[in-house]
């Protein structure tokens, strides 16, 4: 797990919501930046992976956006938006396994089969009888 928090720019500023006039004067929320282009920890195989799958989260001068404003405090703030980019990054660089593709069992067919036939014959039992039936 690598650890982006020395190339991480931090930016302070006021959090949104419920507090009063605390939210107004107080710059708590934590905005962090990460350039993907010019990390020195990032091979550039794994720059172009991270551009793909965090598209969504990357704006138009390549940096990875995160903010946090979930503490009171600044500075529990920070922490977690420096976890919040390395999170993002490591499940970025996570790969994915391939899924085996596998056959039902012939147990399991048979099991299928037999639950058929068996709500088969109860929706049979569950018909009006009419005359005409038994001739």
């Amino acid at each position: 797990m690598l650890d982006f928090s020395s190339e991480i720019k931090l930016q302070t500023t006021r959090s949104g919501g419920k507090g009063g006039q605390n939210v107004n004067k107080v710059e708590t929320a934590v905005i962090a930046s990460l350039d993907i282009a010019a990390s020195q920890l990032l091979r550039d195989e794994q720059k172009a992976i991270i551009n793909e799958k965090l598209s969504n989260r990357i704006n138009s001068e390549g940096q990875l956006w995160v903010k946090a404003q979930t503490f009171r405090t600044q500075l529990e703030n920070k922490e977690e938006a420096i976890r919040k980019i390395n999170e993002l990054i490591d499940a970025a660089l996570k790969k994915k396994r391939l899924r085996i593709a596998t056959k039902p069992s012939k147990a399991v067919k048979e099991k299928r089969l037999e639950g058929k036939k068996q709500f088969s014959q109860k929706k049979e039992a569950r018909k009006k009888l009419r005359p005409k039936d038994y001739l």
